[in-house]
């Protein structure tokens, strides 16, 4: 079900909470509820599961504290509430804001447990006891499988930025820690977008939960399309003026043959940009690693052909173009439907010739209506620094066979390494190496780090993948 929030901010008076709480809120500066807030307080109060779409920033902290501080007996000296979160950067902050939040109460102790920090003091902490744990799912794990911390006594199970937490390769390690959560609890789970896997951890730890969509207005169409005319020697020219002119971060390029992704990979990677090709010849392994580099944004344009991108889903992708305008106006439309995803606008930009006008009417038909022509003249670059894609990615010797986890990786690159969790992108762990993407400006010195320092206790090779 979705909830639309009603659009006159409601004051956090009208929730059952007690006296103390609702003081101690005014004093923070919590007078109105968040868009966010007034939608999930309710049912989570409520004690019911949730699934609510939340960025960072739109209040979901305290929308999840506030539920959980409510279930709290202080007396009990027992772990009551554990909250998963991506990265240690994001835990910290959470933990810091159900500090403030459950000064009302007399002594909540709110513990963070992270990787990239050392074990013993954890578990030192965690042996004076403690009601609330904030930390990343690897952590937790190691802490659950060392007896250390115990969740008998658990009411409530937050998985904070969900779809972050599943980008970073964490399902396996979320899905360990919540069967080690009893049964009568409440799972509150807050995320931007809806993966597929957000689906999957609902089924598998969430009881008949409520979803909250917070209905954002859009214009009816995300995806905007705009048709260039070219001659045939111009065409693949062309795409390098299409890039440089919108700029978007990654790019799927359609032609309709093999030999046409092989010329314009040339000519893309001639004009300087990070460009990889998918086609019917890769070997799986060759595929899979050009699928990782796309979707983790090391590389600005993928080139393809209808085939080899069968079943492909990019969460964002900010344009597609058609090098080619297809015969067939449905693989067009699917085509296209690629860009404009969750509540992001995409291009559609498509390159045809004189000969191709028959497929561009048969497209208008499908759509029902005229498309919108640009002159090619027109297409100046915005910028005239070269398109480099914001992500670069490191392949580890080492994968699933070495017992290689996501939480391992993040860990040695934020802990020893020092690097920050927003500097580290997607994590990609198969049967024999790792990838993971880390921001282009430092990855050299994190394949550095990584190369002197250790995951998991032991010397790994590193080497940056740069096509």
């Amino acid at each position: 079900m979705t909830a639309k929030p009603s659009p006159q901010a409601a004051p956090f008076s009208q929730l059952p909470l007690p006296a103390a709480t609702l003081a101690n809120l005014e004093q923070l500066g919590y007078v109105n509820m968040t868009p966010i807030q007034a939608a999930s307080l309710p049912v989570a109060l409520a004690g019911r599961d949730l699934i609510a779409q939340a960025k960072t920033g739109s209040g979901k902290t305290a929308a999840f504290a506030l539920a959980l501080l409510s279930r709290l007996d202080a007396r009990k000296f027992d772990v009551q509430a554990v909250v998963l979160c991506p990265t240690r950067e994001l835990a910290d902050q959470v933990a810091q804001e159900i500090r403030r939040l459950a000064r009302a109460e007399e002594n909540v102790k709110v513990l963070t447990l992270c990787g990239g920090t050392p074990m013993r003091p954890q578990t030192v902490s965690l042996e004076h006891g403690a009601h609330i744990v904030v930390g990343t799912p690897g952590r937790i794990m190691d802490h659950l499988e060392r007896g250390s911390l115990a969740l008998g006594s658990l009411n409530t199970l937050v998985l904070d930025e969900a779809d972050r937490m599943l980008d970073m390769g964490f399902f396996d390690d979320i899905a360990t820690v919540a069967r080690q959560c009893p049964e009568e609890r409440q799972t509150l789970l807050f995320s931007a977008t809806y993966p597929d896997g957000i689906a999957k951890l609902s089924q598998q730890f969430l009881r008949k939960p409520q979803e909250i969509k917070l209905e954002e207005q859009h214009d009816d169409s995300k995806i905007r399309q705009r048709f260039y005319e070219v001659d045939e020697n111009e065409r693949l020219h062309a795409v390098g003026l299409l890039l440089n002119h919108y700029r978007p971060v990654s790019t799927l390029a359609f032609c309709n043959t093999k030999q046409q992704c092989r010329d314009l990979l040339d000519v893309l990677r001639a004009q300087g940009f990070h460009a990889l090709a998918l086609h019917g010849e890769l070997e799986q392994r060759e595929r899979d690693q050009v699928l990782i580099q796309f979707a983790n944004r090391s590389c600005s344009v993928l080139v393809a052909t209808d085939v080899a991108a069968r079943g492909l889903d990019i969460a964002q992708l900010e344009a597609v173009i058609n090098v080619d305008v297809t015969p067939d106006p449905e693989v067009h439309v699917h085509r296209i439907g690629r860009t404009g995803r969750a509540d992001q606008d995409g291009w559609a930009l498509s390159l045809a010739s004189m000969d191709e006008m028959g497929r561009v009417g048969a497209i208008e038909q499908a759509l029902g209506r005229e498309v919108e022509w640009q002159p090619l003249a027109e297409l100046k670059a915005e910028d005239n620094a070269p398109l480099v894609p914001p992500m670069a990615t490191l392949q580890i010797l080492g994968g699933r066979k070495e017992k290689i986890r996501p939480g391992d990786v993040l860990g040695a690159l934020t802990g020893e390494a020092g690097f920050s969790g927003s500097q580290v992108g997607k994590i990609n762990v198969t049967e024999f190496s790792t990838y993971v993407a880390v921001e282009r400006g430092v990855v050299r010195d994190a394949l550095r780090k990584l190369s002197a320092g250790k995951v998991k206790g032991k010397k790994v090779k590193v080497r940056l993948m740069d096509e």
